[in-house]
């Protein structure tokens, strides 16, 4: 949801001109952004209020040298007395027993583990792999519904986690910067960077951009539900949401204000959509006020969650996203 992969090469050309060396991804989501900048030597700091994606981040952009080794992955597989955690509340909800016991087990067994960049790598594993194993990839709805009989959906979490381990401890590399991984709210942080990269969640009143609903699951794994409160008459057994003042209208607008405000000295980038609020004019107005230099491109790009029937030929899905950059 969100994610900036399919259009960062669009991104990127209206960036690659511009004279910055370091630059703060302040709603990192699915990182796509912030490795992309890493892979071009910048120095990169990232953030976000969800955990599982600041350790995707902290796994791979602020992590420049540790892997997961052999050692390490017979201990993350070897056998534990655990709680059963997952596999007594999530029962029949998201996975087969099969999966859940693994689940179990290999959290329990991350928890032990002391390097805080192989832990991160290993938790990143275990996200990618629950995202890999469910239909949609979110956790909104109980069972497969919505299995489309993929390889993907065929293969066990078990072997999804060890290709995903492959996968991270490839992506692994020294862009000779430190970089730097933050699990917190935006408003709450002041990063001195030469390129601000602000992509928050999009308000507008036909989607939901609540992250937390949608990846609660895997939000709940990774802090081992810790200080989460599960909302037992949910039927997917969700937690409270996240606050985020970009979640709602009246919000949505003092929020983009103040780190627009917070951040005037630096070279301000925003991915917006363009059926958001604030509205295209208004984020404009708003960068006017702090910067005299303000562009803004178009990139035609298809809001789509799937290809479910409903969703195809659907107008709706059929915005801009466009990119500001204010110097």
């Amino acid at each position: 949801m969100g994610s900036k992969n399919k259009i960062i090469g669009d991104l990127w050309h209206q960036l690659e001109n511009l004279k910055f060396e370091s630059t703060f991804d302040c709603f990192a989501g699915s990182n796509v952004v912030g490795y992309f900048m890493k892979c071009q030597g910048k120095r990169v700091v990232t953030n976000d209020f969800l955990t599982f994606s600041y350790l995707i981040s902290k796994a791979i952009i602020e992590n420049s040298k540790v892997k997961l080794s052999n050692d390490d992955i017979i201990f993350l597989l070897k056998k534990n007395k655990n709680d059963g955690f997952i596999q007594i509340t999530y029962r029949n909800i998201f996975y087969s027993e099969e999966d859940n016991s693994f689940l179990d087990r290999v959290r329990y067994n991350i928890a032990e583990i002391e390097n805080e960049y192989k832990k991160a790598l290993a938790q990143a594993a275990i996200v990618r792999a629950c995202l890999k194993k469910r239909s949609r990839g979110v956790f909104t709805f109980i069972g497969e519904r919505y299995n489309d009989g993929r390889l993907d959906m065929q293969k066990s979490i078990e072997t999804h986690f060890l290709e995903s381990i492959k996968i991270f401890n490839d992506a692994v590399f020294d862009n000779g910067q430190e970089n730097k991984s933050y699990n917190r709210r935006a408003e709450d942080l002041h990063i001195k960077a030469d390129l601000i990269y602000l992509d928050p969640p999009y308000y507008t009143p036909k989607s939901d951009n609540d992250y937390t609903r949608r990846y609660h699951f895997i939000e709940g794994l990774v802090k081992n539900w810790d200080g989460l409160i599960i909302q037992n008459h949910s039927i997917v057994k969700k937690f409270a949401s996240y606050y985020s003042p970009f979640s709602k209208k009246e919000t949505a607008y003092s929020a983009f204000e103040g780190l627009i405000k917070k951040y005037k000295d630096s070279i301000i980038t925003i991915s917006y959509s363009s059926n958001s609020f604030p509205n295209k004019l208004e984020l404009l107005e708003m960068l006017k006020r702090v910067k005299n230099h303000v562009e803004v491109h178009e990139i035609d790009h298809l809001y789509s969650f799937g290809n479910q029937n409903n969703k195809i030929g659907n107008l709706n899905n059929r915005v801009k996203e466009y990119l500001f950059i204010a110097k």
